[in-house]
């Protein structure tokens, strides 16, 4: 029997506020524990809290980029359970009246061979849960409550993701289009970006779902893919020795790359929701959308069509380019000041993202600026130094910071264009290599490149390609 996955991602993002979503308790990541934490985050009798409205800013920004409905009445809900890490015994989260429903968003799908629309059940806020660190050798866990009341927005997926492939889609475009609007650092090793995954399979054509299993706190790309493909296996075999799948709660363990059983799946009953008494209703008005609307920046498709209609770019460099707004950002301030922007494009996507490949380094971190950038390209474009000179100029401008004019200069790279010289040059390497001009001569058209060859190492690499070329075509 042939089954197919089923497949609903449930996105926890936390929000760039500087304080947290019902206290003015600090955000900031790796403090001392317990350091950002009051008698509201810590859930001491009698304290009441009091909504961030920074928080509702970034929840509309978000639902604005995937195309949600903003719910103009929305309703805080307590989510009742026991944890050591929830010091109240119940998250304050939205329920049945979230900030925002019905939206979607527009993925590649290897499977279709184009896009597919994933639809967006709801984004709700919530408070973050702290966090336990368990110290085996003591046999003890220690909490830590610095993340408790951290501003969350749940994204929840409709179950329309059909492979591991369509959800790891998914889940790079959210996380680019959160940073884009800036509304979450999208840090996934800081738990700032993670991942349940709910997984089921059917027979194909069964418009049924099976049994669901929830895969929890994922924060990783691959992980998601690799966590969801051994779901898929595992649960194809059970149903094929003829049991049956059970509705649980797993997490995925890495280094082992296999999935363990954590607890019962529960269900919304289990948390016995209902309306949080200590805070009203949130009105959000069209005002409200508007003013945030005005603050909402190009997003990653619209900028990727730009970028293919305004600097000829191709469908896959666009793509690259526009990847994450800090590389959009940097390609297009080393751009602006050249005739060629593909060159500019050219070098971004292999000297610089190989550069900083190499040396473990975000974009943020580049050692070489885009203002940098730009005046090293200038030189090849004004003909002061050809490519070859300028891998050696990038290479000294990413190890030393210093200005390509300096390190052009210091090490001897200008460029030889003068055409009577060259035309020496080229001259005397003929003649020192008659064989191979008459090989040329006789049809052997890829020798062009050996003399080439030789005149760049009379010159350390030098001359101005492009005049060479023009001589040896009018000597040979």
């Amino acid at each position: 029997m042939q089954f197919e996955p089923v497949i609903g991602l449930e996105i926890h993002a936390q929000l760039k506020t500087k304080t947290k979503i019902f206290c003015s308790c600090s955000t900031e990541f790796g403090k001392s524990p317990n350091a950002n934490t009051c008698p509201v985050c810590t859930g001491m009798p009698g304290v009441l809290p009091v909504l961030n409205k920074q928080v509702v800013s970034f929840a509309i920004k978000a639902a604005l980029a995937t195309h949600c409905t903003i719910n103009e009445e929305s309703r805080f809900d307590r989510k009742n359970y026991f944890y050591p890490d929830l010091p109240k015994g119940y998250q304050i989260s939205q329920y049945a009246m979230p900030i925002a429903e019905h939206g979607h968003l527009d993925v590649d799908s290897m499977a279709l061979g184009g896009t597919k629309s994933i639809g967006i059940t709801r984004i709700h806020m919530e408070e973050d849960a702290g966090k336990l660190i368990h110290d085996s050798a003591r046999a003890r866990s220690l909490v830590d409550l610095n993340r408790t009341g951290v501003p969350l927005i749940e994204i929840v997926s409709e179950p329309d993701i059909r492979s591991a492939q369509e959800a790891g889609a998914y889940l790079r475009k959210l996380h680019a289009i959160l940073k884009y609007i800036d509304v979450c650092d999208g840090n996934m090793e800081q738990g700032s970006f993670r991942c349940d995954a709910n997984i089921s399979i059917r027979p194909v054509g069964q418009k049924e779902f099976g049994t669901r299993a929830e895969l929890k706190n994922l924060n990783s790309f691959k992980h998601v893919e690799k966590a969801i493909l051994y779901e898929i296996k595992r649960q194809t075999y059970i149903l094929e020795e003829g049991r049956e799948v059970v509705q649980e709660t797993r997490l995925w363990d890495p280094a082992e790359n296999k999935s363990f059983s954590m607890r019962g799946k529960e269900d919304a009953h289990d948390y016995r929701y209902f309306p949080d008494p200590d805070l009203v209703p949130l009105i959000v008005d069209n005002e409200w959308i508007a003013t945030v609307e005005k603050q909402m920046p190009e997003l990653p498709g619209k900028k990727r069509s730009r970028f293919i209609s305004q600097y000829d770019l191709t469908g896959y460099d666009a793509e690259i380019l526009t990847s994450s707004i800090e590389l959009a950002d940097y390609f297009e301030e080393t751009a602006f000041p050249l005739k060629d922007k593909k060159q500019a494009a050219n070098w971004v996507m292999t000297s610089l993202l190989g550069m900083l490949k190499t040396k473990k380094l975000s974009i943020g971190q580049s050692p070489v600026s885009a203002g940098a950038f730009s005046k090293l390209l200038l030189l090849i474009e004004d003909g002061s130094i050809n490519a070859n000179a300028a891998k050696t100029v990038f290479e000294q401008m990413a190890e030393t910071k210093k200005d390509p004019k300096t390190i052009v200069k210091e090490k001897g790279l200008e460029q030889v264009s003068d055409q009577s010289e060259l035309e020496s040059m080229v001259l005397q390497t003929l003649k020192e290599n008659p064989s191979e001009v008459n090989a040329y001569q006789g049809g052997k058209t890829k020798l062009f490149s050996f003399f080439m060859g030789q005149i760049m190492k009379k010159t350390r690499g030098k001359a101005d390609p492009k005049i060479v070329t023009k001589i040896l075509k009018i000597n040979l």
